[in-house]
């Protein structure tokens, strides 16, 4: 995979992405794998936070199942840190803290804990402070975090602890189906968790411009988030449902594909709107 260089922002704290859709399908985890190895591609360094119970982000990223020792299930449960957690993938510069499928447990574990939703970002916290003491080359910029597709105490704990949520959406029918009620939740959590809490965009995934449904989808979506709806859009391409099953983020795979370009394209819109919000 060849960097691109010059998009880097030093200087500051990561941003922390909470990457959710309560609808499954919508491509949360191939965006997750593939944001993240793009974010690095163009000069920045990424933690995968994976908090879905299938695990899949881990797959994806190349971590075995056998190799997960620590993992967010630990992290959650104070039984370790997230830089203690975190592993090295096959890209440099992105790490990944695990999971598997003791997350499913999670919600009895924590049940009587008063502290529940606030696991995740007090675990952020402190990782925010161990990484304040390590050179800027070794420092997150980007910590994005896989969510599964329910609201449920993983997806509160990773709202609770984000700055903003991405939210994918597939050029499908139904694509807006539940996206009302997803906006409202986010609106609660911002009332009671999070006050901070914002859409940092919305990403058209699984995109087919031969198709007038597509277009109709894209059109709707733009419709109903306004200018949160990214440029960049994510062509229906087979080399991104090729590369999980290979272990490897799609960059790894076919850094020239069509989907390989896209995702590059939407970090770059990402990092771009960001310093752009900063310097309004």
């Amino acid at each position: 995979m060849t960097a691109v260089t010059g998009a880097h922002i030093t200087g500051r704290r990561p941003r922390v992405l909470a990457i959710a859709n309560q609808k499954g399908g919508v491509g949360k985890t191939t965006t997750a794998i593939n944001l993240s190895t793009a974010l690095v591609a163009v000069g920045e360094r990424v933690l995968v936070i994976d908090f879905d119970s299938q695990g899949n982000a881990s797959t994806g990223l190349g971590i075995e199942a056998a190799s997960r020792i620590k993992t967010s299930y630990g992290v959650m449960l104070g039984e370790t840190s997230l830089a203690d957690a975190a592993m090295a993938t096959a890209v440099p510069g992105l790490n990944v803290v695990p999971a598997n499928a003791d997350l499913v447990g999670l919600e009895s574990a924590l049940m009587n804990e008063a502290d529940r939703p606030y696991r995740l970002r007090d675990a952020v916290v402190e990782l925010m402070q161990h990484c304040q003491s390590l050179p800027a080359e070794q420092a997150y910029t980007y910590i994005l975090i896989d969510c599964p597709p329910s609201v449920n105490i993983l997806t509160l704990n990773a709202m609770t602890a984000a700055d903003a949520v991405l939210v994918p959406v597939q050029c499908e029918f139904f694509a807006l189906e539940g996206i009302a009620q997803f906006k409202e939740t986010i609106d609660q959590i911002r009332a009671n968790l999070n006050p901070s809490l914002q859409i940092q965009g919305v990403v058209l995934t699984m995109h087919d411009a031969r198709t007038s449904l597509s277009k109709e989808v894209a059109e709707n979506v733009r419709e109903f988030f306004g200018p949160k709806v990214y440029n960049t859009v994510i062509p229906r391409n087979t080399r991104v449902a090729e590369a999980p099953s290979h272990g490897k983020p799609l960059l790894l795979y076919d850094y020239e594909c069509a989907g390989s370009q896209a995702y590059i394209r939407l970090a770059t819109e990402i990092i771009e709107r960001e310093r752009q919000y900063k310097a309004a």
